[in-house]
C-alpha cells in the first residue's frame, strides 16, 4: 500500500476538481465582522469523495459555499472544475453552477408549486435543453421515483422530496455533486437509503463528491475526510487512515 506522502504526489498529478489557495470569508455582523474560514488551502481531484466534518459552527458549510460558487470569498483563490470563480458576475456564475455542479441540502428547496418533474426539469429548462422533461423523467427513473411524476412535494415523504432533489441535482451530469447534511431532515434507514443512491448516482456521472457531514459513518464511505476547526482544516487523511 502506498503510504500518505506517495498518495498526495498521486493527487497532485491528478487535474483538480476543486482547488483552493489561501480562502479566508469575513462577513460583517451587528457585533462586527466575524471571521469564518481562516485560509483554506485544498485540493480535490477529479472522481474523489471527500467528507468534511467537524463541530458545529467550525466553518463547514461556509467552505462548502464557497467552493460552489454561493459564497464569495474575502480573500484567496477558489478554482473549481477549471474555472476561477473570483470575479464571475452572478449571472456568470448561476450559468457556471447549472454547467457544472450539482448541489444537495439538508432542507430539499423544491418549489412547492411544481410537481416532481417539473421541479427536476428546472434546471435543464433554465438551459434551454429541448429535451428537459425526458431527461427529467429518466433521472426520477435512476431514483426510482417513475411512479411520482405528476406529485407535488407536499404529497411525498421526506425521504421522496430529498431523492427529487438528488435527481434534480444528477440530471445535467454535472461534474462536481457539493452535499450539505443530505440525511439531517431524515430518519436513519431512509436517510441510508438516500446515501446509498447519492453514492450510486456518483459513480453513474464519474463525479467529484463534496460531502459535509456529521455522521461519522456517512464520511467514512469516501476516500478522504478533512476536519475543521475554527475556520481551517486540521486534518486531512485518507479514509483507511482515518479508520486506523
Amino acid at each position: 500500500m502506498p503510504n500518505i506522502a506517495n498518495r498526495d504526489d498521486l493527487r497532485k498529478a491528478k487535474e483538480p476538481a476543486i482547488l483552493l489557495s489561501d480562502v479566508r470569508l469575513t462577513l460583517a455582523s451587528t457585533a462586527g465582522p466575524v471571521n469564518i474560514l481562516n485560509g483554506v488551502s485544498l485540493n480535490v481531484v477529479k472522481g474523489e469523495a471527500v467528507a468534511l466534518v467537524g463541530p458545529s459552527g467550525s466553518g463547514k458549510s461556509s467552505l462548502l459555499m464557497v467552493a460552489a460558487g454561493l459564497e464569495a470569498a474575502s480573500s484567496g483563490s477558489v478554482a473549481v472544475a477549471g474555472q476561477n470563480l473570483s470575479g464571475l458576475s452572478e449571472d456568470a456564475l448561476a450559468r457556471f453552477r447549472r454547467a457544472h455542479i450539482g448541489i444537495i441540502f439538508q432542507a430539499f428547496h423544491l418549489i412547492p408549486s411544481m410537481t416532481a418533474l417539473e421541479n427536476v426539469a428546472v434546471p435543464l429548462e433554465l438551459m434551454s435543453d429541448s429535451d428537459a422533461f425526458a431527461r427529467a423523467r429518466s433521472a426520477l427513473d435512476a431514483v426510482g421515483l417513475n411512479h411520482r411524476l405528476s406529485h407535488y412535494p407536499g404529497q411525498l415523504s421526506g425521504g421522496e422530496q430529498q431523492r427529487v432533489a438528488l435527481a434534480r441535482a444528477i440530471v445535467h451530469d454535472p461534474e462536481i455533486l457539493f452535499a450539505d447534511e443530505p440525511t439531517g431532515n431524515l430518519d436513519g434507514p431512509t436517510g441510508t437509503q438516500v446515501m446509498d443512491l447519492l453514492f450510486a448516482l456518483k459513480a453513474r456521472c464519474n463525479a467529484t463528491l463534496f460531502l459535509v457531514t456529521h455522521e461519522d459513518a456517512l464520511a467514512h464511505r469516501c476516500d478522504r475526510i478533512l476536519r475543521m476547526k475554527d475556520g481551517v482544516i486540521v486534518a486531512d487523511s485518507p479514509r483507511l487512515a482515518a479508520l486506523a
